[in-house]
């Protein structure tokens, strides 16, 4: 089953065009990666997709559904989920808080205004557990700010996993972290539930190649390649264009 398509997307700003046509389908359950040179158009993608962008042209289909007038927060209703570039944390606020907010906004329970969402047992129990998976729970009364980098986005991945996405993307995950952070994240990103569809955007190939069984390469805004990390690592126009090697050299490098 497609859990997304995208077809002939496109999107122009003024004269720029970021995105060219691309087209490409992702199947349910499938790990796929976006890679490309700074300004490839990977981002502008990702927002096209969740729809932080409106499409100049073409359409965005998810699960056969077409979302493409559709706004952000419908999308995020339907199964989308968004990790962000940028750490969306709310920093001044505790680790647990960060965690019972997101939980109490997936459930019927948020228009209940008046009582504490401690009150709430299962919320309460299920933020619990996740912190403790996490190794976050002896920090559950410390404010975000006070976390290392990776230890922010570990917590930012599983409050959009705490959604129960159909789709999973995550925008530069690696952004920032310790090789032995990033270890960390392609783990989390393989053990996850195999119904998650993930899609990834990176700039960190260790990560993509050992995270990603299929990968996408953007070049000025359009589709040069799609297929598996050997093909791609093989592609001679790969290497040419984004990689910048030489036709003989056998190993992929960011």
């Amino acid at each position: 089953m497609e859990a997304l398509r995208v077809n002939n997307l496109s999107k122009h700003f003024g004269g720029v065009l970021a995105v060219n046509k691309v087209s490409f389908s992702v199947e349910a359950g499938e790990r796929v990666a976006i890679i490309g040179p700074n300004g490839a158009g990977k981002t502008t993608l990702f927002n096209l997709i969740n729809g932080q962008f409106s499409a100049t042209e073409g359409q965005t289909y998810f699960f056969g559904q077409d979302v493409t007038s559709l706004p952000t927060h419908v999308r995020a209703n339907l199964g989308m989920a968004r990790a962000f570039q940028i750490i969306s944390l709310l920093q001044n606020l505790t680790v647990l808080e960060n965690a019972l907010l997101t939980l109490h906004g997936t459930k019927p329970s948020r228009y209940s205004m008046l009582r504490p969402m401690k009150e709430f047992r299962g919320v309460a129990d299920k933020a619990a557990h996740a912190l403790k998976t996490l190794e976050l729970w002896d920090k559950r009364g410390e404010p975000v700010k006070n976390l290392s980098y990776g230890e922010q986005r570990r917590l930012e991945i599983w409050l959009g996993l705490a959604m129960e996405p159909k789709l999973l993307l995550l925008d530069e995950p690696s952004a920032g972290s310790t090789r032995e952070e990033v270890t960390d994240i392609i783990s989390i990103i393989r053990n996850l539930d195999s119904d998650i569809t993930v899609l990834i955007v990176d700039h960190d190939m260790d990560m993509v190649f050992e995270a990603a069984e299929r990968i996408i390469v953007l070049h000025f805004g359009e589709l040069i390649t799609d297929g598996t990390p050997q093909e791609v690592k093989t592609n001679q126009k790969v290497k040419e264009i984004y990689m910048g090697v030489e036709e003989d050299t056998e190993h992929v490098d960011a």
